[in-house]
């Protein structure tokens, strides 16, 4: 007679997860736990393409995904939840689409959002664990927060050029938090997105599949997750580096006496603010576009690298990368309006500071970037 976890199953699933059921510390009782478990993707990009895939094939019975984006040509080098067909769709229409491919006995719950401190309480207080597959720190931020407060563990994946770093944060499991370990954002421009400093396309399927497994460990509650532990891996080396963390009982948000009790402005906490200051003049994508139809005189500056300019810009922009702009300051008018752009308002906005602090003082930030102009001015201009 079968039991009564296994008659929670039919005969496709259990045929399907035999390879699970054959484990002897894994077995029935932990497919039960991941068929009744529920996990939420922050992310349906290069993180979570991998993430959601093995978690689906897994059992894990409800995956929570989101994302507001379309698929891109640039996302199909590393986010393999995407075909060449899917290029303009919804990412998490596509993405529901394949998953359920993979295992039609699980539910998807599509998100199209992005997560912010409006809905992130919410969609947080629905699931078991949460996986973040981002690459802002705002967003890396906000989630840890409200998993700290609701308690729910937080399984962190970054990935930039060959090297990854993955972690499990749940101080109410006894680690540390995220803030812990990062209790300030690095200034604007220090760090460079994916899209800015690139990431070889096997690495988040690494990353990610990392990410999946401590999920699945979790969940299930086998194995040992990397609570205050930080994996870094070297992929040029092949190299793996495992770092202790400690929880610091000063943090504002898990610390012994927490200032942090509530979402906080989070794009202003880690100097992304794109508000008009003294420090950085802003202006619209609407306002640029204004400017080149009544052809108001402006220089427009595009400070983003060479191949990100090769898949799409904003005709009539001259291109000098960041890295570039202070040996090239005498290719820049200093008796016209020069407005400066990148890719999302990061790089361009300490562009602005190094301008103003050579004697340019009628220079302003592009904020959202081609990325803004591309979604509200001109779909036709590709962003890399």
């Amino acid at each position: 007679m079968p039991s009564t976890a296994e008659l929670e199953f039919s005969t496709a699933e259990l045929q399907r997860y035999a390879r699970h059921l054959a484990i002897p510390e894994f077995g029935i009782e932990a497919q039960r736990k991941l068929k009744a478990g529920s996990v939420l993707c922050i992310g349906a990009g290069g993180l979570g393409s991998p993430v959601t895939m093995y978690l689906a094939a897994a059992g894990v019975g409800r995956i929570g995904i989101v994302d507001a984006d379309t698929v891109d040509a640039s996302n199909l080098q590393r986010q393999i939840l995407y075909s060449t067909a899917d290029i303009g769709r919804k990412k998490l229409d596509a993405a529901k689409d394949r998953l359920l491919g993979i295992n039609p006995h699980i539910v998807i719950e599509p998100h199209v959002a992005l997560f912010t401190s409006a809905n992130a309480r919410e969609l947080v207080a629905n699931y078991d664990v949460v996986l973040d597959g981002t690459d802002n720190f705002p967003t890396r931020y906000l989630s840890n927060d409200v998993c700290v407060w609701q308690r729910k563990a937080n399984i962190y994946g970054s990935i930039l050029r060959f090297e990854g770093q993955v972690s499990v944060f749940a101080p109410h499991l006894g680690g540390p938090c995220y803030r812990c370990m990062v209790p300030q954002p690095p200034p604007p421009g220090l760090v460079p997105t994916c899209a800015e400093g690139g990431v070889l396309g096997v690495l988040p399927g690494i990353v990610g599949s990392m990410q999946a497994l401590e999920a699945i460990k979790i969940i299930a509650g086998i194995g040992a997750p990397l609570l205050a532990k930080l994996l870094h891996l070297d992929t040029l080396a092949m190299r793996f580096r495992t770092v202790q963390l400690r929880r610091d009982p000063e943090c504002p948000v898990c610390g012994i006496n927490p200032t942090i009790t509530e979402p906080i402005d989070y794009q202003g906490f880690c100097g992304m603010s794109n508000s008009n200051t003294p420090d950085i003049p802003t202006v619209t994508v609407q306002d640029l576009h204004e400017a080149r139809q009544t052809k108001a005189p402006h220089f427009l500056l595009d400070v983003r690298e060479p191949t990100e300019y090769a898949v799409g810009c904003i005709e009539g922009s001259k291109l000098i990368p960041l890295g570039e702009l202070e040996s090239r300051l005498g290719e820049l008018p200093r008796d016209q309006k020069i407005l400066v752009h990148c890719k999302a308002g990061g790089r361009s906005a300490k562009a602005v500071g190094i301008l103003r602090q050579n004697g340019f003082t009628d220079v302003h930030n592009v904020a959202g970037g081609i990325t803004a102009w591309s979604r509200e001015i001109d779909p036709s201009v590709a962003v890399g």
